[in-house]
């Protein structure tokens, strides 16, 4: 099976054409260096690729300015965090009158990249973050096995079940092992390990530093900064609150979910569809992956997406702010999903333009003025697309 990303492929092209450098980052084993080939292939001029895990590009990188000054055309610099000195470099060859030359730069997120990167190329690069497969890329009659498995290429490609789920737990033990050391974090394996377990248990929930802290026997600046650390690493999303100007007490802290489904189950100790068929947290789950399948085929900015919640009960899974547009969403597994007095106000209170309710049955019919029940295979259409 074979999966066309064309829709990537054609955004970093797009962004190629109008920027002189772009970043395209995300997690590990997403298929970055894939996609950055496959654009290099179709760029019409010469390119020049650099790996920077390659010792042999590495060394050929031992002057930059030598190496980099002279080539025109499109130039590929493969796991850029591993030589943050060549930002500062970028910057003055970016500014060169050469508009001719394009600099595509892919890595995992890391603090390296994007600290050194937003302040060398402030205002001169074009960030384009990339996942693992949408629902939009697999195919609608897919979406079980990507809940189950999730998004990961080798990890939803993988010829069995159980093929997947053991490529799961060699990502996040190599993950742990060398990725997050590789970034010049000292965090033992052991200790990151049992928080991004614990976060899987809180997954879809509020962030409660001072709990897991206690429990995993740290501070809660601890607990926060390994929060962070897995957040800026892609594996993991801290969903903002939205504050309505009400007189309503509204809740104040994130929600915590691991970006993956995939991920999500194996930490849970979750190995087939039957399994979470019967786990306590897969209506969380449920929630988490349709969350993430929105929020990457819009392409939506984190600073526009929200949950909302009050201390009185009244809430809404997630709100995505749109040229001006308050949109509305809800998930619900349940076959025949109804309004509920939580919908009702979070329609008036937050003045929504409409309410998707994204259920698991087969209809789609209104709830109400504003108000639509999707089945699954069927929710793509209803969401609004950036211009």
């Amino acid at each position: 099976m074979k999966i066309d990303r064309t829709s990537l492929r054609r955004e970093l092209l797009r962004r190629l054409r109008a920027h002189r450098a772009v970043a395209l980052v995300g997690a590990r084993q997403v298929g970055k260096t894939t996609l950055a080939r496959e654009v290099a292939r179709q760029w019409k001029g010469k390119t020049h690729h650099f790996d920077l895990e390659d010792p042999v590009d590495v060394q050929r990188l031992a002057d930059p300015g030598l190496a980099l000054r002279p080539l025109e055309g499109l130039v590929v610099l493969d796991e850029i965090q591993r030589a943050p000195e060549i930002f500062p470099l970028l910057r003055v060859l970016v500014d060169r009158p050469r508009p001719a030359t394009r600099f595509l730069v892919v890595g995992s997120a890391s603090p390296e990249l994007l600290h050194q990167s937003s302040e060398s190329l402030a205002g001169r690069i074009s960030y384009l973050e990339m996942d693992g497969f949408v629902l939009e890329e697999v195919g609608r009659h897919h979406w079980e096995k990507l809940w189950v498995r999730g998004g990961f290429p080798k990890s939803f490609l993988a010829r069995s079940a159980s093929q997947s789920v053991e490529w799961r737990r060699d990502f996040i033990r190599s993950f742990l092992e060398r990725d997050i050391p590789m970034l010049g974090f000292s965090t033992s394996a052991t200790t990151l390990r049992r928080f991004w377990t614990m976060v899987a248990h809180y997954h879809g929930q509020l962030w409660s530093g001072a709990e897991l802290a206690r429990a995993l026997g740290c501070s809660e600046p601890s607990a926060r900064r390994y929060l962070d650390l897995l957040t800026s690493t892609f594996v993991l999303r801290q969903l903002q609150p939205f504050h309505a100007n009400l007189r309503k007490r509204q809740v104040k802290s994130p929600k915590v979910y691991l970006r993956d489904s995939g991920l999500l189950h194996t930490l849970l100790g979750i190995d087939s569809r039957e399994a979470l068929d019967v786990h306590p947290k897969i209506g969380a789950s449920w929630e988490g992956f349709l969350i993430e399948q929105i929020l990457r085929t819009m392409r939506t900015p984190s600073e526009q997406v929200f949950f909302w919640a009050t201390h009185g009960g009244a809430e809404l899974d997630l709100l995505i702010i749109q040229s001006g547009r308050r949109v509305g969403f809800e998930f619900k597994r349940t076959e025949s999903p109804s309004l509920t007095p939580s919908m009702r106000s979070a329609l008036k209170d937050l003045d929504l333009h409409s309410l998707t309710v994204v259920h698991g049955g087969r209809t789609n019919y209104e709830l109400a003025p504003r108000v639509r029940a999707v089945a699954v295979p069927d929710f793509l259409d209803q969401l609004p697309r950036r211009r």
